[in-house]
């Protein structure tokens, strides 16, 4: 090797040596590791409540959605009940044993027998408040007090009952109705489509000619008011509708009370109030004077 190239190397070293250098240590350090998916699913997970079960829901005071939940079960069982003949009155705790609500709250129980079951209109309250009964729209109870109410409907002109009011007042209904289908007719109301009871009466029974029921049958006065068809009779010469109908009452006038008549003194004439004062004077003393 040239020893020129050994003396430049070994200048190079030392001036190498005599430079102060820092040196950057690069470490290899290991990165942590990802999170998991668990550790990330635990910290972004809320707090959980404490769980409510059947029973704990049930006991506490509840919201008014869950109180006449609980009514509304019992109105339904009343009124099965009643259907099926069983009519004798229930308590409290028997009502709630039979429709399997047991394990409610002590308030709720409290609001049903002190307020919720006396003031419903479906339910009916023994006179010492401790029992109840479903309260139905009529009192009857088999078919023979179903066609004494049909028949005082039709006696005093009130029309029919729904089949609906029926079927929730008697015991039985569908065969008691049908032993006594001959006796009461059956109407569709055109308006909701709901049935009507009425009694039928066999001494209206008559036959129609069938004339006169063409006739009657074209007189259409459907969208025809009371006062259209008084001017269509009266066109006609009928006037034997004229006494029929509600009248009005015409008002009588009260007689004015007899008032004794003053003397009006004069308002324009102020000027010639003595003159009047001494005429009238004068016609007092001469009446005096001659007495007839």
């Amino acid at each position: 090797m040239d020893p020129a190239l050994l003396r430049e190397r070994e200048a190079f070293k030392k001036r190498a040596m005599a430079t102060p250098t820092v040196e950057k240590k690069t470490r290899t350090e290991r990165a942590p590791p990802p999170p998991s998916r668990d550790d990330s699913q635990k910290k972004m997970r809320p707090p959980t409540a404490p769980k409510l079960d059947a029973s704990t829901y049930k006991t506490m005071s509840g919201s008014s959605q869950y109180r006449f939940g609980v009514l509304a079960k019992i109105v339904k069982f009343m009124r099965t009940r009643h259907q099926d003949g069983d009519d004798h009155p229930l308590s409290i705790e028997e009502i709630l044993d039979e429709t399997n609500q047991l394990d409610i709250g002590q308030s709720v129980k409290n609001w049903l027998a002190g307020e919720a079951l006396s003031n419903n209109p479906k339910i009916d309250v023994t006179p010492d408040g401790q029992k109840f009964s479903f309260k139905p729209v009529y009192k009857i109870k088999d078919g023979k007090t179903l066609m004494r109410l049909l028949k005082q409907h039709d006696l005093k002109g009130l029309g029919g009952i729904l089949l609906e009011d029926v079927q929730e007042s008697l015991p039985h209904c569908e065969k008691v109705l049908k032993n006594r289908a001959a006796e009461i007719l059956f109407i569709v109301r055109p308006i909701d489509k709901k049935k009507i009871l009425f009694y039928n009466d066999r001494t209206a029974n008559f036959a129609v000619d069938d004339e006169f029921q063409k006739l009657w049958r074209s007189a259409t006065v459907d969208a025809m008011d009371d006062a259209k068809i008084d001017e269509y009779l009266e066109k006609q010469g009928i006037r034997s509708m004229q006494d029929h109908g509600l009248k009005k009452p015409v008002p009588k006038r009260k007689k004015a009370a007899n008032k004794k008549r003053q003397f009006k003194k004069p308002r324009d004439n102020e000027h010639l109030a003595d003159v009047l004062e001494t005429y009238e004077d004068n016609t007092l003393t001469q009446k005096g004077a001659n007495p007839t």
